[in-house]
């Protein structure tokens, strides 16, 4: 991996989305999930991202929706993935013929064999992302778990949860994360993206992520 990926998720403003790809962000997330303060419509999704630049990904964010639901959104926003972070099954992941994302309720793992468990349940799984929330949760609340916590992950995974430009530098640096996956910490309100913090985030992502020989490098020292 020459350089750790990025990820803004709960985009509601079509302003914010072009700032994110003018920043060169990897992924913007959609959220259909119910409880969310950040939630859209299939509508509302497809209205956003009209039109975007190429080479910027489509995360749609589902939790405990309706098939029927997520079929609407994914014919209305054409995401790229999906992302899940409910109860659903790994057959109710795959159901819908696109590569996904898995939430890792890590509020509710308590030792490595828990960890180990959850991931076993999801073999098709493309990744997953580590975040903070307890299991049956909603993510983007801003806070974080103990990094020293994360173990070693064959497939790619995701760091979010509490995430902000202060502290994404660090948290890089000790989890080595294929990407980091952030919401409240770059917005002023819910839904509403702060552009100073997105653009100081990204700088300091940018300044933590190096090529590979320079982290084993940093290691060294």
């Amino acid at each position: 991996m020459s350089r750790t990926r990025i990820k803004f998720c709960g985009m509601t403003r079509r302003g914010d989305i072009d700032v994110a790809a003018a920043l060169g962000v990897d992924a913007i997330g959609l959220i259909i999930a119910e409880r969310s303060v950040r939630r859209l419509t299939p509508e509302q999704a497809a209205q956003l991202v009209e039109g975007l630049p190429p080479l910027l990904s489509k995360v749609l964010l589902c939790m405990d929706n309706e098939p029927a639901l997520i079929r609407e959104a994914i014919d209305a926003a054409a995401p790229q993935w999906l992302q899940f972070h409910g109860r659903e099954t790994a057959a109710e992941c795959e159901a819908f013929g696109l590569p996904y994302l898995k939430a890792v309720p890590m509020g509710s793992l308590a030792d490595a064999a828990a960890f180990t468990g959850y991931i076993a349940r999801f073999p098709g799984a493309a990744g997953f992302v580590l975040d903070s929330h307890a299991s049956g949760k909603a993510g983007g609340s801003g806070e974080r778990f103990d990094w020293s916590r994360t173990p070693h992950l064959s497939r790619p995974w995701l760091l979010a949860g509490g995430l902000t430009p202060d502290n994404v530098a660090q948290a890089i640096r000790a989890t080595r994360p294929f990407a980091v996956d952030v919401s409240s910490g770059i917005e002023s309100a819910p839904g509403t993206k702060d552009q100073q913090r997105m653009r100081h985030f990204v700088a300091e992502v940018c300044r933590a992520g190096g090529n590979r020989s320079d982290r084993e490098n940093e290691q060294d020292q």
